[in-house]
């Protein structure tokens, strides 16, 4: 089915794309080489996704109204085609994007353009978009806070040691971390082919079938495993310095952010989470720590996501309308 092979390109993408999610901190601080990295990445992430599935469930019946776009499947190919489109052009740019926003966007969009508004679950999409902008917010605040209380905890014995001691803790808050990630992430490609299995009336519920949740988690897994390093410099080194404390606060305030969206079954952009969470580490050391012109960068490319994947979605689904392009 295309619609899955689709959306298996997606989970792939996403997970070179939101590598430097789980990794960038813990490359910039010393506290893992690469190969570790990525391998810990990897397998936590797959861990991960075949952990939870509120979060499918929210994708799959939240966005859409799937009794009236039962008639209208191609809308979810052209919304895949979109998010996967908006993830390399950003992934080029070494733009640490939202590939949650881009794929509700793509969706959002593709399904105006097929149903007009009354196939949009309102209700739905709303409580969604509340989780997507809140969450950056939120993180920034944890970040801020844990590094403060390990600011307070270790007070002046900053050294070697110390160092030391938070490289190691820092591998535990990035295996947490990459754990988290999947435990959202893959479940937004979950929730999409389980919505595609409905509307073909392959199965008549939501329910995830095992075989989806599988190749869900190998698929986030394997693009993981491939990275995404023009992404993990702009995450690592581009919005402050960071020392092993400050790595440390940054990992284990974004896991504990998209970890709670999880227990929640609220999707949220990992990618947005983990930008302002080192934020937050940084600015809990003093503003001029941060590089604000690089936060810039990434809030432009935060807001042109939501607006630039639904004219994308709407875009490719009128084209694939006239013909079969997808």
């Amino acid at each position: 089915m295309p619609i899955i092979c689709l959306a298996l390109a997606f989970d792939f993408i996403n997970g070179f794309h939101d590598t430097a999610n789980a990794v960038a901190t813990s490359l910039a601080t010393g506290a893992l080489t690469p190969r570790p990295a990525i391998f810990l990445a990897t397998t936590m992430n797959f861990a991960g996704a075949l952990t939870f599935t509120g979060v499918a469930m929210t994708i799959a019946g939240d966005i859409v109204d799937t009794a009236v776009l039962f008639q209208y499947p191609r809308a979810i190919q052209a919304a895949l085609l979109a998010a996967i489109l908006w993830n390399l052009f950003t992934w080029a740019g070494g733009l640490p994007s939202s590939s949650s926003h881009a794929l509700v966007g793509a969706l959002t969009g593709a399904t105006l353009a097929a149903t007009g508004a009354r196939g949009v679950n309102l209700a739905g999409l709303t409580t969604i978009l509340q989780a997507l902008i809140l969450s950056p917010p939120l993180a920034l605040v944890a970040g801020f806070t844990v590094m403060l209380l390990v600011s307070y905890l270790t007070g002046s014995r900053a050294g070697p040691c110390r160092d030391h001691r938070f490289r190691r803790w820092q591998r535990l808050a990035a295996a947490f971390q990459a754990f988290s990630h999947g435990t959202n992430d893959a479940q937004k490609t979950m929730g999409v082919i389980t919505l595609a299995l409905v509307l073909t009336g392959y199965q008549d519920n939501f329910v995830v079938p095992l075989w989806v949740k599988v190749l869900s988690a190998a698929a986030l897994a394997l693009g993981t495993s491939c990275g995404g390093w023009r992404i993990i410099r702009t995450l690592g080194r581009g919005i402050t310095h960071l020392n092993p404390p400050a790595g440390f606060a940054a990992d284990m305030g974004s896991a504990l952010v998209i970890f709670t969206a999880t227990l929640w079954g609220l999707p949220v952009s990992t990618t947005h989470v983990v930008s302002s969470s080192i934020t937050g580490a940084g600015l809990a050391r003093g503003a001029g720590n941060v590089s604000w012109p690089t936060v810039a960068r990434i809030i432009l490319a935060w807001t042109f996501t939501l607006p630039a994947t639904i004219a994308l979605g709407a875009l490719l689904y009128a084209v694939s309308a006239r013909g079969s392009i997808i």
